[in-house]
């Protein structure tokens, strides 16, 4: 059996009918600042500039300002300006090629969250029975 919780004194009026189940969901809540934290990363990637930058960059790892702007249609202002953003949030980072900088994912969670678009599981991906482009779909 896991850690016990209690239920917290504001929530004492609730009606508790599992009380694991309770448990195992306060758990997963964690503290209010990794709720926080996990709530901005989800909130990156909820931004289609971003998340097509983040996409694009996952896809071809260390990559140009330039190269995003012709590889996506946006010009290099927005390329530039959302970089910026996403470097100074921590999901990427750059490093000099000599007059070129390149960006690549830094470590953390977006990388996976990224991923799940690549996993065969997933119904965005071609290969699952429910994605529009598999051979099986009807």
């Amino acid at each position: 059996m896991g850690d016990v919780h209690l239920l917290p004194a504001e929530r004492s009026g609730h009606r508790v009918i599992d009380g694991e189940r309770v448990c195992q969901a306060i758990a997963a809540i964690g503290p209010e600042t990794d709720l926080s934290a996990r709530a901005k990363i989800f909130a990156i990637l909820g931004d289609p500039t971003r998340l097509t930058l983040l996409t694009c960059i996952k896809a071809a790892g260390p990559i140009s300002v330039s190269d995003l702007a012709a590889a996506t249609g946006f010009n290099d202002t927005t390329v530039s300006q959302t970089l910026r953003y996403l470097r100074a949030s921590a999901i990427v980072t750059a490093e000099r090629d000599g007059r070129v900088i390149r960006y690549q994912l830094a470590d953390g969670p977006v990388g996976a969250l990224l991923a799940l678009d690549d996993h065969p599981d997933h119904p965005d991906h071609p290969d699952h029975p429910d994605h529009p482009d598999h051979p099986d779909h009807a």
